[in-house]
C-alpha cells in the first residue's frame, strides 16, 4: 500500500503561482510513476501531468502545457506540481496518484485525498 498526502493548495489571484506537493509513504520502495489530476465541481476528474520514476518521461495535458511543471525528488518520496499563470479555469481539487507506469488515464493504483486550488479573477 502507498499513502499519498497532498499539500500546497490555496486561494490565489489570476496570474499567480502555487506549488503543490505530494508526499508518499508506505510501500515507497517500488518504482512508481506519479500523476496529478484535478476535478472541478460538476466535472469529471481530468489528467494534468505525470512523471516516470526516473523523471525521463513527463507528459502534460494540453491545457497546462507551458504553465505547469511536474517534478519529483525520490529521496524525499515527494512529487511537485509548479503551477504558474493560473487562471480561474484551473480552479479544482488537485489529486496526486501513483501507478506502475505513466498514463494519462485515471487507472492509477493509489490516490491521495486532494488539495483545493481556487483562482480568483
Amino acid at each position: 500500500q502507498v499513502q499519498l498526502v497532498e499539500s500546497g493548495g490555496g486561494l490565489v489571484q489570476a496570474g499567480g503561482s502555487l506549488r503543490l506537493s505530494c508526499v508518499a509513504s508506505g510501500r515507497t520502495s517500488s518504482n512508481y510513476a506519479m500523476g496529478w489530476f484535478r476535478q472541478a465541481p460538476g466535472k469529471e476528474r481530468e489528467f494534468v501531468a505525470a512523471i516516470s520514476w526516473t523523471g525521463t518521461t513527463i507528459t502534460y495535458a494540453d491545457s497546462v502545457k507551458g504553465r505547469f511543471t511536474i517534478s519529483r525528488d525520490n529521496a524525499k518520496n515527494t512529487v511537485y506540481l509548479q503551477m504558474n499563470s493560473l487562471n480561474p479555469e484551473d480552479t479544482a481539487r488537485y489529486y496526486c496518484a501513483a501507478n506502475s507506469v505513466v498514463t494519462m488515464s485515471r487507472r492509477y493504483a493509489y490516490w491521495g485525498q486532494g488539495t483545493q486550488v481556487t483562482v480568483s479573477s
